[in-house]
């Protein structure tokens, strides 16, 4: 894969809910992306961006700006009322995967892209057990073979520290750390080239949240995964991604080398973002 080439690019991505009215078209800066006047929401406004294969790109912002919504957007939990996002493994780059129909957005959540969620819930069956997630992620990309899925399983739980004799307890009776981990296996099961993950340390005890970034790291390491990680914390951001974006009320403030939006922060919510990190 040319590391010069975009794995995923995102054009003028945007998530209304509502219809919108003159007076919000023509005002991109609305408080938490809340229109006065007719009450639209824009949860995501004319967002555009590009993930190299391999990197790290952070996205930070306060709540209800508008980056877990971005996140889901992508991996078709939240339809995008206008915009595109393109992966270059995919029809060459040339199809907007955000007009796709159902049947190649199973394809593409099942074979090129993983996402972790915050809440673990939304990503595991709690009454499963921990390899029957795993394996699940498996037969949804077409694999039938029992004694594979149970190797494949074994290997990733053990490569998250999960001890094989827990593999047939259910997520339901682990810790928070243990359900992201699990998780993280279920979402790379794949080996897809992109993986998102939202605000996946929240509400960890901080010894666990240091466990759960460092095992995110190694698997990109190890892996070559292209990963977007979404956050309002910029300690997180700062630890992980290699480029950052800064989202405000929806719209993306400011981007750049991580380095260079901690060092200089050029807008306002940035500088002020930095300055509670100090």
């Amino acid at each position: 894969m040319d590391k010069r080439t975009p794995v995923m690019e995102g054009k003028n991505i945007t998530v209304r809910f509502g219809d919108g009215c003159s007076y919000c078209r023509s005002h991109p800066e609305l408080e938490k992306g809340r229109c006065p006047v007719c009450h639209t929401i824009w949860g995501v406004r004319d967002v555009s961006f590009q993930l190299y294969p391999g990197e790290i790109l952070g996205i930070v912002g306060e709540s209800g700006s508008g980056k877990s919504t971005l996140l889901k957007t992508l991996y078709f939990d939240q339809a995008a009322t206008s915009g595109g996002a393109y992966l270059s493994l995919y029809q060459d780059g040339q199809k907007n995967i955000l007009e796709a129909s159902s049947q190649q957005k199973r394809y593409l959540r099942n074979h090129l892209m993983g996402m972790v969620y915050q809440n673990p819930m939304l990503g595991l069956r709690m009454k499963l057990s921990s390899g029957s997630n795993v394996a699940e992620k498996l037969i949804a990309a077409g694999n039938r073979n029992a004694g594979s899925m149970i190797d494949r399983s074994t290997e990733l739980l053990e490569h998250v520290e999960i001890p094989t004799e827990r593999m047939r307890d259910q997520p339901r009776v682990f810790s928070g750390g243990m359900q992201q981990r699990v998780q993280i296996s279920k979402a790379i099961a794949n080996n897809p080239p992109i993986l998102l993950l939202d605000e996946v340390t929240t509400g960890l005890d901080l010894s666990v949240q240091a466990k759960v970034l460092d095992l995110i790291r190694s698997i990109q390491e190890e892996l070559g995964i292209a990963m977007m990680i979404v956050s309002h914390d910029l300690a997180v951001i700062r630890m992980m991604s290699d480029r950052t974006m800064v989202m405000l009320g929806g719209r993306v403030v400011e981007e750049g080398l991580t380095d260079q939006i901690l060092e200089d922060p050029l807008h306002e919510y940035t500088q002020t973002l930095v300055s509670s990190l100090l």
